[in-house]
């Protein structure tokens, strides 16, 4: 399974104000950033979309449109990579399928052995009685 790279022509990025503490410059700068990345328009295969729309994820409206609000850091170059970073993230664990499970039999010897140890434990715990004073 190889990674998954996004096009920078299927997302769109906008400045905004960021949230907190900050001082009179939080007025001023714009240095949290918006991403929106539109599922149905991309250029993903429509297995993913489908993947990614089905997800149960607060941050996909109804219209297909993934919203990531990146604010963590100071400067807008760092929150836009963050933000793509985490767009990333999502897409490829979306793309990731865990493998079929099917169920197995315990063994003969690992049925002996446990059987073996709790006839020991039983032993050891018969021992633990009070001794009768004679």
């Amino acid at each position: 399974m190889s990674l998954i790279l996004i096009p920078e022509t299927d997302y769109e990025l906008t400045g905004i104000r960021a949230q907190g503490a900050g001082g009179q410059n939080v007025n001023k700068v714009s240095s949290a950033i918006h991403l929106r990345f539109d599922i149905k328009a991309s250029s993903l295969s429509d297995w993913l979309k489908e993947r990614l729309l089905n997800l149960k994820d607060s941050r996909i409206n109804d219209e297909g449109v993934l919203v990531l609000k990146a604010q963590q850091f100071r400067t807008q170059e760092a929150n836009k990579k963050d933000a793509i970073k985490r767009l990333h993230d999502i897409v490829n664990a979306a793309n990731h399928v865990k493998p079929m499970r099917y169920a197995t039999r315990p063994s003969y010897g690992s049925k002996q052995r446990r059987l073996e140890i709790k006839t020991q434990r039983g032993k050891i715990k018969q021992m633990r009685g009070k001794i009768a004073a004679e």
